[in-house]
């Protein structure tokens, strides 16, 4: 048997953008801006925690749910970050990280024919979950206003993705790749339109810790009046402790839609590493962890500092993140001035341009325009990851100064 036999649902989405790149970064002997996991360890203690909870005989199957004591230190994480009380067993759900919280919940909760409100560019995972689930996207562009400071969308084409059809919204804030922090009056209009047409939120807030704008702060749709019965709130441990191969996440949402979360999840993965889990609890519920979360953002921003005026002054078009650990730059100037061509002797897209930095300076980036439903929108943009040590973004700005310097196309005299 030689004719391919992947399911026609998931024949569009081909190989991870992540995996490819990696690929590529690992072949030119690249440092990794691509993909957005540290090149560093989580802490101490969170590592102990893991040991002590092996040592301990905590090694079968854990309870679907999760580990008692770490749905209670979620629930806790949660109320200090300004949600409700919960019920820790009835209304959290661990899981194999955010990626598989996010299958459960369109698998669990969306039918054949749903439509689902998306702001593009989106997590790669989001289009190929909702397919499964035998659901549609409507996409809304998130886009650079005039001044270039921030992403955001179009009022009238985010309602106009409203319809009938429409069962959920797949939110992103902190947003992955651009940066954005959704802002209280955008979710309120979200708020607003998911209630008007019966619509669930699910809000996918791994890096709700990971913010740099005071006037910008990290806001829950689940805590807007109204909006808990209805939303259903995805974190995960790995952004925010530095420990990405961990895959531990939970869904948070009332009775009913848990029982469509766990529905899915138990036939998924049914239960996440047992040690694990009994570590990101101590993580999670001890004054260690919050004065680690404390500086780790920190770092964050002042590598995002680095990394932002950096790319400005190669003259890459930067939009500050307000929030994640990723920034977008236009690479529409750098491109031309190296004289970067397509394939077919066109201008350059993001796909040359993110081959030309692995095979020329040895820095991999991720070229966007695979998060985008019309790919066009992506094209101009580059995404780099600032989750490394500072002696890694120093070396690799000194790598595209060599490159771009040494390759810059100069006009003839």
């Amino acid at each position: 048997m030689t004719d391919p036999r992947t399911a026609s649902r998931l024949r569009p989405f081909g190989t991870s953008i992540f995996a490819e790149m990696s690929l590529l970064a690992a072949r030119h002997n690249s440092i990794n801006l691509s993909q957005g996991f540290p090149d560093f360890d989580g802490p101490e203690f969170l590592k102990a925690a893991a040991k002590r909870a092996i040592d301990a005989g905590e090694n079968q199957y854990a309870r679907t749910q999760g580990v008692p004591p770490l749905n209670e230190a979620i629930a806790s994480w949660w109320q200090r970050g300004g949600g409700r009380d919960l019920d820790p067993h009835g209304e959290i759900t661990v899981t194999s990280g955010c990626t598989e919280a996010l299958a459960a919940c369109c698998l669990g909760l969306l039918e054949p024919g749903d439509e689902v409100v998306c702001c593009e560019p989106f997590y790669d995972a989001y289009l190929a979950d909702i397919a499964m689930a035998g659901a549609s996207v409507r996409a809304v562009t998130l886009r650079p206003d005039a001044a270039g400071t921030r992403f955001g969308f179009d009022e009238a084409e985010l309602r106009a993705a409203f319809g009938p059809r429409t069962r959920a919204v797949l939110l992103n804030t902190p947003h992955n790749p651009t940066g954005k922090v959704f802002s209280r009056d955008e979710l309120a209009l979200i708020a607003r339109l998911a209630t008007e047409h019966d619509a669930i939120v699910i809000a996918d807030e791994v890096y709700e810790r990971l913010v740099f704008v005071p006037e910008r702060p990290h806001v829950s749709i689940a805590s807007l009046p109204g909006m808990a019965e209805r939303t259903v709130t995805l974190s995960s441990l790995g952004k925010t402790f530095s420990a990405t191969g961990w895959k531990i996440g939970w869904a948070i949402a009332p009775p009913g839609l848990t029982a469509g979360i766990r529905a899915a999840h138990q036939f998924l993965t049914y239960a996440s590493a047992t040690p694990l889990q009994h570590a990101a609890a101590a993580a999670l519920a001890g004054d260690e962890g919050e004065t680690y979360v404390a500086q780790l953002q920190r770092d964050y921003a002042a590598r995002r500092r680095y990394l932002a005026d950096a790319l400005a002054d190669l003259g890459f078009g930067v939009t500050e993140p307000e929030g994640t650990y990723f920034i977008m730059a236009d690479h529409t100037a750098v491109r031309a001035q190296l004289g970067i061509r397509d394939e077919s002797g066109g201008p350059g897209d993001d796909f040359a341009m993110a081959r030309w930095l692995i095979e020329h300076a040895g820095v991999a980036t991720i070229p966007p325009s695979v998060f985008y439903h019309d790919k066009a929108e992506g094209r101009k943009y580059l995404r780099f990851a600032f989750c490394k040590r500072e002696e890694t973004l120093h070396l690799a700005v000194e790598r595209m100064q060599k490159a771009i310097g040494a390759a810059v196309v100069r006009p003839r005299t």
